[in-house]
This record gives C-alpha cells, structure tokens and sequence, in this order.
C-alpha cells in the first residue's frame, strides 16, 4: 500500500493528529494484512519530529523495531531523512 503524504498533510508535515490518522487507519490495518507500507514523502519540504514520531513509534513499540522491513519511505529530501532517522534511532535505543 503506498501513501502519498503530500496530498494529506501539504508541504509541510507538522500535524499530528493527522499522523495519528493515518497510523491509525492505514498503516496498521496494512501491515496487520502483512502488506508493505510505502510512506510517500514527494513535494513534502520539511516534516516535524513530533509528526514522524505520531506515525511510526507507537508501530515500532507495539510491534519491535523489525517492522520497519515492512514500511519504505520514499521521496524524502535530506531534510525529512534525518528526522525519520532520528526517530527510528531514538525508537531503537529505547526498545
């Protein structure tokens, strides 16, 4: 399943409630059918750590940092690839 983020949350990917949202109702459900999960970060500029962190910790934490075998991110400029590596990395650490 792949998710174009752009065309939920805009350039700029700061809302949380909206990460929550699609944790929620899509990447879960997806990966609970043992699909992938393609996060799609095209035209997105700059996200939040706080928005990453709503999308994929509570997944790592419920299901081990093995999942992320199952989530690709793609189109992410260096800006989004250091805030998901900071949180993949913090979520990592604290497992």
């Amino acid at each position: 399943m792949e998710i174009k983020l752009y065309d939920i949350v805009g350039k700029f990917a700061e809302n949380k409630d909206l990460a929550r949202e699609i944790r929620t109702n899509k990447i879960l459900p997806a990966l609970e059918k043992n699909d992938k999960v393609i996060l799609d970060f095209g035209n997105i500029e700059a996200t939040t750590q706080s928005f990453i962190h709503a999308l994929i910790s509570d997944i790592i934490r419920k299901k081990n940092i093995d999942v992320l075998k199952n989530i690709y991110f793609k189109n992410c400029n260096i800006t989004v690839k250091k805030i998901i590596t900071i949180v993949t990395e913090y979520m990592q650490d604290s497992s």
